[in-house]
């Protein structure tokens, strides 16, 4: 063995360890598509379920993500069908309170800053005592959670591709009412295959009249036209998935023109079968055309993941840097209609995290 001077062996040359990883539950963003019923906790919904002597379907009940592919009719149906299972167990205003306040712990727990959760208050009415019973319910607990949370929350009341147009206009209006209580956004949500989003337009018209913001979802289950359809027929200010824009490069540059924010879904993509891999959700594609996106959980209780593990997948399977994450949280904040004071606040934190 070779000794150096001194009698000591010469050290083994190391190898520098990586830097570890910044924490993704740490990085500030804003949380722009998360559905109502799709929130719940899985505990939570099996422990509603006992409570109304709901029996419901082996995918809800099995510890794990249910297998979905909504990318026919049929899959799209069974989605459904779960979807309609779960929301069955709200069925009084503690429970809408319980869901809430869950929903805020979890977005809080994952770094979020500002939420802005998707209902259809139709569904829940008839439970809650109507139309009206039913909004105030919802927004009274959004502020509830919001005060016990210190969550940024706030309301996108969303119409159903499925049902008339004319309740759609009603329920804009309902929107536009509440403006001044916490609604900031009207959209429009199910399946993207039926219902033309012409059909619409009144009610979109009703509700930018009204000082809200226009966040339709396209560009998820049809492709590039579903988003030109949003974007020329209803005016919209954010598009709900938007991730089949990257089959049209002119689209592509539209939206980054005009810096129309994506709400990505990335799990909730490949969990319906839009991609078979999360390497092939096209993340890249957007953000290096220049389309802002804001990555959102969609329905965790289906999918199986929160608001922090988007930015993973991002991480993971797209290699996007902790700058490039860091800019996927900035541009999240900036599509929301959280207030300026807000955002700055929220922006300072994301730079905070990148230099910690």
């Amino acid at each position: 063995m070779t000794v150096l001077p001194g009698g000591q062996p010469p050290t083994a040359p190391t190898t520098p360890h990586p830097p570890q990883a910044r924490d993704l539950r740490l990085l500030p963003k804003a949380h722009l598509h998360l559905h109502f019923t799709g929130s719940m906790r899985p505990s939570t919904l099996l422990e509603l379920a006992d409570k109304y002597g709901v029996r419901l379907p082996d995918a809800l009940t099995a510890g794990e993500p249910p297998k979905l592919r909504a990318t026919d009719e049929r899959g799209w149906f069974r989605f459904q069908r779960l979807y309609d299972a779960a929301r069955s167990c709200l069925r009084e205003p503690d429970d809408i309170r319980r869901l809430v306040r869950e929903a805020a712990e979890e977005d809080v727990r994952d770094g979020s800053g500002w939420l802005e959760i998707q209902v259809d208050p139709t569904s829940y009415a008839p439970l809650l005592g109507g139309m009206i019973p039913a909004v105030e319910i919802i927004l009274d607990a959004v502020d509830a959670a919001s005060r016990e949370t210190g969550l940024g929350m706030r309301v996108v009341i969303a119409a159903n591709r499925m049902k008339h147009p004319l309740d759609a206009r009603t329920l804009a209006r309902l929107a536009v009412r509440y403006a001044d209580r916490g609604v900031v956004g009207f959209g429009l949500s199910n399946d993207e295959r039926r219902g033309m989003a012409r059909d619409f337009d009144r009610a979109f018209a009703i509700a930018r009249e009204g000082g809200l913001l226009a966040a339709p979802h396209g560009g998820e289950l049809t492709g590039p036209s579903s988003v030109r359809d949003c974007l020329d027929d209803l005016h919209a200010a954010r598009i709900g998935h938007g991730v089949r824009a990257a089959e049209d490069p002119r689209l592509l540059k539209r939206l980054a023109d005009r810096q129309i924010t994506c709400e990505v879904c990335p799990a909730s993509n490949v969990a319906l079968g839009v991609y078979e891999r999360h390497e092939d959700v096209p993340l890249r594609t957007l953000f290096e055309a220049g389309v802002p996106m804001a990555l959102g959980a969609d329905d965790p209780l289906l999918f199986g993941s929160r608001l922090a593990a988007q930015y993973e997948i991002a991480r993971r399977h797209h290699a996007f840097t902790d700058a490039e994450l860091a800019e996927l949280a900035r541009q999240s904040v900036r599509g929301s209609a959280a207030p300026e004071e807000v955002q700055g606040k929220l922006l300072a934190g994301i730079d905070h995290w990148l230099a910690g």
